[in-house]
């Protein structure tokens, strides 16, 4: 059927960047978030800034709703395309521009998969504090919409720590653009943080300055076993004060996950089964500090059994055990996964709630608790073994529930999206969401950004 908003993007842009019906790849019929796929009502796939601001331009004069995409692996439900929306994929937005070694800044187009921005910052002997599993697919411009976290948060902090300047296009086509390389730039309102995090419900990020650190010297790796949630915490306290150069991982593994992954997934166990919580552990720093910091929590009753990568095919042997979970599909059925955040001094009170009641709850659940404590992020995968929408909804509403008792957040790194949306209130005060719904008004005034996601 026609569509005017189509046509006038198909006259504008031509068929090259702009695909209807059956030319519609079905990858941009969904993302990562499980959602039943949809056709997007149109598929624009800009090349440059330009092209972006011309398409929201003509979507924004006839009302017309807009789901943009990078890399597809939001689990929230935020790249899902509703109905009737067209959908903007940046999947043509690639490449790294500059790498400025005077800065240790790197700018991108927001297209560009993260693992080409690790790669470009590696070459020139430096780092990208940003990373996360779905580093070869995810995209720098999503990971800065989501506010992407990942396994370095610890020491380099979210994306929003990692940003020093950006390019967006606005609601009606309104480029804004500040590629700041500065550390220091305090000249009025930072809107570059207003779009970090907001889910492209404000603007559409185009292209993004990356701060770059040094690359960590001599780091070493190791699996510990302890006893409780509680001590877990006292090594993460621990290590912080005995390793001169810090942490740069600290990862939960709790007995559930850990004994999946050595059985079903038949990850090879370091440490023998039976312990409560199992971390994976990276410093720099070089291995006689390392070693004795260790030895030091082992005196003190803190670690139980530890041991210590030789050689990179070992620490690989110790990620897998992390990244276990990336294989359940192959073995279990459908699941629900979480991701939360919980006060450190509420994390014990919440491992056990979830082992009482869920499989109170759902006989025959297979459950799992991972995640990266030291920033309060953990997550959970909770498999019944049959789950229906109801069945869904109250896993879901348990979980919830009992963040919100502990004063946790609902979404500690993966966003709101569609998903979490009816969630929200249970994070966020009822002033947050109206000051949030105020500036969504503000940006966007006809509510054609990423409608439904968020808000």
């Amino acid at each position: 059927m026609s569509n005017a908003a189509v046509d006038e993007l198909l006259m504008r842009l031509g068929p090259d960047k702009v695909k209807v019906g059956g030319e519609i790849p079905l990858r941009n019929w969904s993302d990562a978030s499980g959602l039943e796929p949809a056709s997007p009502l149109a598929l624009v796939l800009p090349r440059t800034t330009e092209d972006v601001s011309a398409a929201l331009a003509i979507c924004h004069a006839h009302g017309q709703a807009v789901v943009t995409q990078g890399g597809l692996t939001g689990l929230a439900g935020g790249a899902h395309p509703g109905e009737g929306e067209v959908a903007l994929s940046l999947e043509r937005m690639v490449g790294v521009e500059e790498l400025d070694r005077s800065s240790s800044t790197l700018t991108a187009l927001a297209g560009t998969p993260l693992h080409l921005v690790q790669q470009a910052a590696d070459d020139a002997g430096l780092m990208c504090g940003i990373d996360l599993g779905a580093r070869g697919s995810c995209t720098i411009g999503g990971n800065v919409a989501t506010n992407a976290g990942g396994n370095q948060v610890l020491r380099y902090g979210m994306a929003r720590k990692n940003v020093l300047g950006l390019e967006a296009v606005l609601a009606d086509g309104t480029v804004v653009r500040s590629l700041n390389k500065m550390m220091k730039n305090n000249a009025g309102y930072d809107w570059t943080q207003l779009f970090i995090g907001s889910e492209g419900t404000l603007g559409v990020v185009t292209r993004v300055v990356v701060a770059l650190h040094p690359k960590p010297v001599g780091v070493q790796t190791a699996v510990l076993a302890v006893s409780s949630t509680s001590d877990a915490i006292a090594v993460l306290r621990g290590l912080e004060r005995s390793l001169p150069a810090g942490l740069l991982v600290f990862e939960a593994m709790w007995r559930e996950m850990y004994e999946i992954a050595t059985t079903s997934i038949g990850v090879a166990a370091p440490i023998e089964q039976g312990h409560d919580l199992y971390l994976l552990v990276e410093a720099p720093g070089g291995a006689a500090a390392f070693e004795a910091a260790l030895a030091g929590l082992y005196e003190d009753g803190l670690v139980l059994d530890a041991v210590i990568a030789k050689s990179q095919a070992e620490r690989d042997g110790f990620w897998a055990l992390r990244e276990s979970v990336y294989e359940y599909d192959r073995h279990f059925s459908k699941g629900v996964g979480f991701d939360i955040s919980i006060p450190l001094d509420r994390l014990s009170e919440a491992i056990d709630a979830l082992r009482r009641d869920l499989p109170a709850a759902f006989r025959g659940v297979v459950w799992v608790a991972f995640g990266h404590i030291a920033d309060s992020n953990i997550h959970l995968q909770i498999m019944p073994p049959d789950l229906t929408d109801f069945v869904r909804k109250a896993v879901e509403q348990l979980v919830y529930d009992h963040t919100k008792r502990l004063g946790g957040s609902v979404s500690a790194e993966h966003g709101i999206g569609r998903i979490k949306r009816s969630y929200l209130g249970m994070t966020r005060s009822a002033p947050e969401l109206a000051l949030m719904a105020s500036v969504k008004r503000a940006l966007d005034p006809k509510d054609i950004l990423n409608p439904g996601r968020i808000l």
